[in-house]
């Protein structure tokens, strides 16, 4: 795992840089494909910019289980652009529609490159509600990373969004994404990571998009961030 803690303090948010940037929702897209691309940017006041792009494939096995597996890479200022790995997604729906609060199950397995530099886990719940045409997310996911056998901390991150369905190809929102430590022992709450912004959603024909410009915090020091994610259903 010496690796990947070595990219997590290159390029922050390293080891699960798609939940900290890209909202998780679930939905009933069984039979359904995807090729998924990811991008997001975090700029740093006198420091290196990051980046990295993802792309992915995803397909709704039943009305509750959808997969994903995707690969990335991570650049500084544009440069040194490398591959670090796959993930593996897998989201369950345990509710659909019959309660105010649909619930789903998050599962994510993330493998470095290398295999002597050890894998990554995250789990946790997937919460959604509809109030009228407003829709409400909230998430909360432990994550570990793990080097042959030695144990890391386990740490919390959280996601929430607010979107509001005005036309299918253009809905406005909100975006927010965090990470607070040790999943029972928070760090310092200047030591934290919290970043929120506006976002917007659409669709047209075969293609889905969202993007986001968040204001915060990356791994404690202040940065401005962009995310975006285009995906082409079959």
């Amino acid at each position: 795992m010496k690796k990947l803690l070595a990219l997590a303090a290159m390029f922050p948010l390293a080891a699960f840089g798609e939940t900290g940037y890209y909202m998780v929702t679930v939905y009933d897209v069984e039979g359904q494909a995807s090729i998924d691309y990811k991008y997001w940017n975090a700029h740093y006041k006198n420091s290196r910019n990051t980046a990295s792009p993802e792309i992915g494939l995803g397909y709704g096995v039943t009305s509750r289980w959808y997969t994903e597996l995707t690969t990335q890479w991570f650049q500084r200022d544009g440069r040194q652009t490398r591959n670090t790995g796959i993930e593996w997604q897998n989201d369950f729906l345990l509710t659909q529609g019959q309660y105010d609060v649909d619930v789903a199950l998050h599962t994510l397995v993330e493998r470095a490159r290398r295999r002597d530099d050890g894998y990554a886990v995250e789990f946790g719940p997937v919460l959604q509600a509809q109030v009228w045409r407003t829709q409400l997310n909230f998430n909360l996911f432990f994550q570990r990373e793990m080097d042959n056998g030695e144990h890391n901390e386990t740490e919390l991150a959280y996601q929430w969004q607010v979107k509001q369905r005005w036309k299918r190809w253009f809905s406005p929102g909100l975006q927010g994404f965090g990470e607070v430590g040790k999943w029972n022992d928070w760090l310092p709450a200047k030591k934290q990571s919290h970043r929120a912004g506006p976002a917007f959603f659409g669709e047209a024909g075969h293609f889905k998009y969202e993007a986001a410009y968040l204001f915060g915090k990356n791994s404690g020091r202040a940065a401005n961030s962009f995310s975006m994610r285009a995906q082409y259903v079959f």
